[in-house]
């Protein structure tokens, strides 16, 4: 993410798990990324937030590699995890807290489940899966991401994310004014995004429709009336493809 992103979400971080338009696209999203996983699967959360997305999932895999940029985000996730929370029974999530450009990031090569360093000189660790939700629309440059996303996959591995779609003018409305700093577009395009997973290497290619989310926006752009605000929905797309 960029500087701007960071210093948002370290401000929003503590509050982050109270927006219920956040809570409920999370919970629409781990639907889409349940016929992904297996119980056998180390996956990692690219952009995981306060890991909303990676302690729901953890129940439905061996290990999550949690990943934010923002220090508060994870700060967040180190406190659920920690002993004194509900959810300290979880203990195949490790929260990390990196701006993740390489994928053999020595920070990655920690196993969640055993803590055991699992990556040497020659080979790093990688996944099974990565997924990444409600991220694309921060990230600048798409095609580095996806190719940094090809890196961590064994052969064979998979990405599914998930962002809302740019159906047009209208989704600017996701976000208020008060909070454009740090939003790269308004949503993701099928063919656009379609394109750069292949062109990454990726086979078997999917784009499809993976949920609607109603959410409450400005009545005007710029009023910051959000809460009383009218209902949109917004549509929300599933990318996916394999590594050969």
């Amino acid at each position: 993410m960029t500087e701007p992103n960071q210093i948002r979400f370290n401000q929003e971080a503590a509050n982050w798990d109270s927006n219920p338009s956040v809570v409920l696209a999370t919970e629409l999203a781990v639907e889409s990324y349940l016929p992904f996983c297996s119980a056998s699967f180390d996956i990692l959360d690219l952009g995981c937030g306060t890991g909303l997305l990676s302690l729901l999932l953890a129940p439905h895999v061996r290990s999550i590699t949690a990943v934010d940029s923002a220090s508060g985000m994870i700060d967040v996730l180190t406190a659920k995890l920690s002993s004194s929370s509900s959810h300290q029974n979880v203990k195949n999530v490790l929260a990390v807290c990196a701006l993740l450009q390489d994928p053999d990031d020595a920070r990655l090569q920690i196993d969640p489940l055993t803590k055991a360093t699992l990556g040497s000189e020659t080979r790093a660790r990688t996944f099974d899966l990565v997924v990444s939700h409600l991220v694309l629309h921060h990230i600048p440059d798409l095609a580095a991401v996806f190719k940094t996303i090809y890196g961590l996959l064994k052969p064979g591995g998979k990405v599914a994310v998930t962002d809302f779609e740019d159906f047009g003018p209208e989704a600017r409305k996701f976000h208020p004014e008060s909070k454009m700093d740090g939003v790269e577009r308004h949503g993701i395009k099928r063919e656009d995004i379609q394109k750069i997973i292949e062109e990454t290497g990726f086979e078997s290619v999917t784009v499809e429709t993976a949920f609607e989310l109603p959410k409450r926006v400005e009545s005007e752009p710029g009023k910051g009336d959000i809460e009383s605000g009218p209902t949109k929905v917004f549509p929300f797309l599933i990318c996916s493809g394999t590594k050969p």
